[in-house]
């Protein structure tokens, strides 16, 4: 089942039951889906990497803004994002635990020989499109720091 007809089923089942939060996070991620299919200019459906990196993307700014909302001491704008952050996540696949990731990479990092932090660079694009979606840009960019170093 593709990921449209999922939030499809999703909405449907939310607004049954008068999830506003839900409602508001499944409607994001169909705009989002829109907006990226009419960009390529395809009448076809968005590749399934493509799918996760918007859904990522999604989660990202939501997580940045609970941030913002949180250092500013206003819990009641951050409680929905936060929200809104579980329902996307049921879309993605399941995220590495840090140990899972560091494991990947460094067997990256012994295949390529990679030394020092001027091969980060090459690490990072190999790690990246290993780990697929299974892991943050973020935390797999810590990590091969770590490791380089």
């Amino acid at each position: 089942m593709s990921l449209s007809t999922q939030i499809m089923d999703e909405m449907k089942t939310a607004m049954k039951a008068k999830d506003t939060v839900a409602l508001e996070a499944l409607r994001a991620i169909k705009s989002e889906l829109l907006l990226a299919q009419t960009a390529s200019g395809s009448k076809e459906e968005i590749s399934e990497a493509e799918e996760i990196k918007l859904l990522q993307r999604l989660v990202k700014m939501r997580k940045d803004s609970a941030g913002i909302f949180t250092a500013q001491n206003r819990p009641d704008l951050a409680e929905p994002e936060l929200a809104q952050i579980a329902v996307i996540e049921k879309f993605l696949p399941a995220q590495l635990s840090e140990a899972e990731v560091e494991v990947i990479v460094a067997q990256i990092i012994a295949e390529t020989g990679a030394s020092s932090i001027a091969d980060m660079g090459k690490v990072m694009g190999l790690a990246s499109t290993k780990l697929g979606g299974t892991a943050e840009g973020k935390t797999i960019s810590t990590i091969v720091k770590k490791l380089l170093v």
